[in-house]
């Protein structure tokens, strides 16, 4: 059994933490999914009124986060998503953010909370003549109802992306609120200085992400925000490399105010000219002289269960991938992925002799704690095909036995694909997922002490 670890920088010790986690990977790692949703469904709470205290649970660090006090959190949203996504947000991730604010493309409440119609003060020309205003048009005339008319609402499967995660491709084409998005990004920065301006550092998520406070509180104190900062995992679209929105995006008051002040009178050609507002939002950064940093692999594009914290798998060296990174964040988590990760968290940061919660120490702790050996219509993400059909699940396993450097395999109708990576991953029906434990120890064992945290500055 794979066992979690304190995070300072020495050899990893067991700590009174440990059992905790071990407790909670038992219950993730060894029971099937639906069961362990249905444990989280059990404990979900009402979320809190907008004019409430978070109420501190026993043993949660300092909530609300005072290390948060200079950062505004906006979370980003539409209609077709919000009163589904955003209210786990207030029950778990929000509940110790002292400043946040709720951006959307109507105006409501959610939860109690309220959410700002961002894009109220474009110009009425644009909203009446741009295409993708479709949808705005009619949440203005006819409020929710208008939804009943869009058939293309926002389709990730709730327990887990049968597909696979959404990818980041040309986005969700065909969902009206996604189209409109877009025009969001620009404006919301502007409404974000007028929420607080006070503010040294702005965080923008959208509705599907997950992150870690402590550790992006303990990345910020140690960045200048006098200095023009665009940190986000990086996207390519063609030439174009820019900020990819779902994984977070955190910009320094200075940056904010550059773009704002250069981008005023252009939110219209800017955005026009893109398919997607993280590469709006890119282009008038780069355009006003704030190049991106590139804050991968601590800020992630995808669910925590699809993370290859191992990097290059049974080859891997310490510096090799992600494992002594701290994980800050996670897009595509669906609600019972959110209170799985939350719980986790809860129980890493109860024990204060934890340190930042590295990549590792989720590994570990959440995602190969008592991994079963194998797992039915579940896809772990082995992609190297093994050329010659196989007959069982038993016969792909063997196939992998044979290469010391495969970690872990699937089967599927005749095809085995083996992998060096060792990845959780997701639900698929038809498909078989093994995992080789000892040589995933083995390798952990390898890796697992890191000299110190690796952090991101250029």
């Amino acid at each position: 059994m794979l066992c979690p670890s304190s995070s300072r920088r020495t050899p990893r010790r067991w700590t009174a933490a440990a059992l905790t986690v071990i407790v909670l990977g038992l219950v993730y790692g060894l029971l099937p999914c639906d069961d362990v949703y249905a444990r989280i469904e059990a404990g979900r709470r009402t979320p809190r009124p907008a004019s409430a205290e978070p109420d501190p649970e026993p043993g949660t660090r300092h909530c609300p986060l005072p290390e948060l006090d200079d950062v505004l959190v906006v979370l980003k949203t539409g209609a077709t998503e919000s009163q589904t996504k955003v209210p786990v947000h207030l029950n778990t991730t929000l509940r110790c953010v002292p400043h946040f604010a709720v951006f959307s493309d109507y105006d409501e409440r959610i939860a109690g909370v309220r959410a700002h119609d961002v894009l109220r003060d474009l110009a009425e020309r644009v909203k009446v003549a741009e295409p993708e205003f479709e949808l705005y048009r009619r949440l203005r005339a006819r409020g929710r109802q208008a939804l009943l008319q869009d058939p293309h609402g926002d389709h990730q499967n709730e327990e887990g992306d049968e597909n696979g995660g959404l990818g980041m491709g040309m986005g969700k084409q065909d969902n009206a609120g996604w189209r409109l998005d877009k025009w969001k990004f620009l404006p919301m920065l502007d409404g974000a200085l007028r929420e607080r301006r006070t503010a040294r550092w702005f965080v923008f998520v959208e509705a599907d992400t997950y992150v870690v406070w402590p550790n992006l509180a303990a990345w910020l104190a140690r960045l200048d925000p006098a200095r023009a900062y665009y940190l986000a995992a990086p996207m390519a679209s063609g030439d174009e490399v820019f900020g990819y929105g779902g994984a977070g995006i955190v910009l320094s008051q200075a940056a904010v105010r550059k773009v704002v002040e250069e981008s005023r009178g252009q939110v219209e050609e800017r955005t026009k000219a893109h398919w997607a507002g993280d590469a709006v939002l890119g282009r008038a950064l780069a355009d006003t002289g704030v190049p991106l940093v590139w804050a991968s692999p601590m800020l992630q594009t995808e669910r925590v269960w699809e993370v290859d914290a191992l990097g290059a798998g049974a080859g891997a060296g310490a510096d090799d991938g992600p494992w002594c990174y701290p994980a800050v964040s996670y897009h595509h988590m669906t609600a019972a992925d959110i209170e799985a990760m939350w719980a986790f968290e809860q129980e890493w940061f109860r024990d204060e002799k934890n340190g930042v919660l590295l990549h590792g120490d989720v590994f570990k702790g959440l995602l190969f704690n008592g991994i079963a050996q194998r797992q039915d219509d579940w896809d772990n993400r082995a992609s190297e095909p093994v050329p010659d059909r196989v007959a069982s699940f038993d016969d792909c396993a063997a196939e992998c036995d044979l290469n010391p450097a495969c970690l872990q395999f699937s089967f599927r109708n005749g095809t085995c694909m083996t992998s060096p990576s060792a990845i959780r991953g997701v639900r698929r029906r038809g498909v078989q997922s093994g995992w080789m434990a000892s040589r995933i120890e083995s390798v952990v064992s390898r890796v697992d002490s890191c000299p110190e945290t690796e952090y991101i500055y250029e």
